[in-house]
């Protein structure tokens, strides 16, 4: 690892988060980043997507949903997408990723983050545990719902320094 920032989607690095691919077992899992991007430009008042840099190099993609308005708190600070390049994973890249959204809940005055990801063995279940996200119990459109308390200071913000 270099230096990993997040940064916006641009008309300058479109295609290539559009061209990032997942390991081939997990393309069940998460939609792709090109209908990702398509959703966040149909809610852009709610819509958090950025690109996961490593130094020059484009290694993933994380999207967000800011919805306090929402009468469902689910959505308020809402870990919607996650997808990390097959030959960067397990680089702690989207241990950073999630991080830097959980700083941006936090500027937002949010103190909650959720998530909702397709349960069993195959699953993120695992990531999001070790990351400090824990079930709910509540079923999102048939996905497992976990969340997670947010406060400054948590050392899972240090993934960000």
């Amino acid at each position: 690892m270099t230096e990993m920032r997040l940064e916006q989607v641009t008309r300058d690095n479109v295609r290539a988060a559009c061209d990032l691919r997942l390991q081939a077992d997990q393309e069940h899992l998460v939609a792709p980043v090109s209908y990702s991007l398509a959703e966040a430009y149909v809610v852009p008042d709610i819509a958090w997507p950025r690109l996961i840099y490593d130094g020059d190099q484009l290694v993933g993609f994380v999207m967000a949903a800011f919805d306090q308005e929402n009468e469902d708190d689910l959505y308020h600070a809402y870990l919607w997408r996650l997808n990390i390049a097959a030959d960067y994973q397990r680089g702690g890249y989207g241990r950073f990723a999630v991080a830097g959204l959980c700083l941006e809940a936090l500027r937002r005055g949010l103190h909650k983050l959720t998530v909702s990801y397709h349960p069993g063995e195959d699953g993120p279940e695992g990531f999001y545990q070790r990351l400090g996200f824990r079930p709910t119990g509540r079923m999102n459109q048939g996905e497992a719902v976990a969340e997670m308390v947010l406060a400054a200071g948590d050392p899972l913000l240090d993934a960000t320094s």
